[in-house]
């Protein structure tokens, strides 16, 4: 999962990924995390899902992280809002109300260029990753936002069947990235409607992740 990969499924319009509407499990699940309003959300690997105007709309405050800077300008577009740009390390932060992005490689983003934040929703990053990158990945999320609470979306599959991405998360990967520093729970699994991709069986599954030490 290369750079180039993302940019040209981008570029090709190849974005299978990217949901039409907000996820239901979103809406359903995220008052579990318990948040304040105003509470600063994380959105990494967000491309331009709608999933982000929900959030804005509910009274939060969102930072997302993102490799293609056509989807952040998609997202911005779909918003209704001018973003101010300006560079940030070896990314790009797209600002508006309430809403900061960084266009970049997530490896390099810092706990200082991302500040506080009080939760994660992950729906599309984890399962983004082959296993060796999601090892990689995890111990990033936790250092990045000092193990705030996660929303968490995957897929259950029998990996054989296709190849990813979206890849096969199941619980045993779960505890291996998580489960040394966070409580986990997991809130939903049921069959996905119409199959992964539309031609394989697939259980979409929402784990509770909270700080273990908290």
């Amino acid at each position: 999962m290369e750079a180039d990969f993302w940019h040209q499924r981008w570029a090709k319009g190849e974005i299978g990924f990217h949901e039409k509407h907000i996820n239901p499990l979103l809406i359903q699940y995220f008052s579990n995390l318990k948040l304040a309003q105003k509470s600063r959300i994380f959105v990494p690997l967000c491309g331009k899902t709608h999933d982000i105007s929900w959030l804005l709309k509910q009274g939060y405050s969102v930072v997302g992280a993102e490799l293609s800077e056509l989807a952040i300008k998609e997202l911005f577009s779909q918003l209704g809002l001018e973003p101010k740009i300006s560079k940030l390390g070896e990314s790009l932060l797209y600002k508006g109300p309430n809403i900061d992005i960084v266009v970049g490689d997530i490896f390099t983003l810092t706990s200082h260029q991302l500040a506080k934040v009080d939760a994660v929703y992950d729906r599309a990053a984890l399962v983004a990753l082959p296993a060796p990158m999601r090892v990689q990945y995890s111990q990033l999320i936790r250092t990045l936002t000092k193990h705030a609470p996660q929303l968490l979306i995957c897929f259950n599959y029998e990996q054989t069947a296709m190849d990813g991405p979206p890849f096969s998360v199941v619980e045993h990967d779960i505890k291996q990235y998580y489960g040394q520093y966070y409580h986990c729970e997991l809130l939903y699994s049921g069959a996905l409607i119409g199959g992964l991709k539309g031609r394989i069986d697939a259980l979409q599954q929402v784990w509770l992740l909270q700080n273990s030490d908290a």
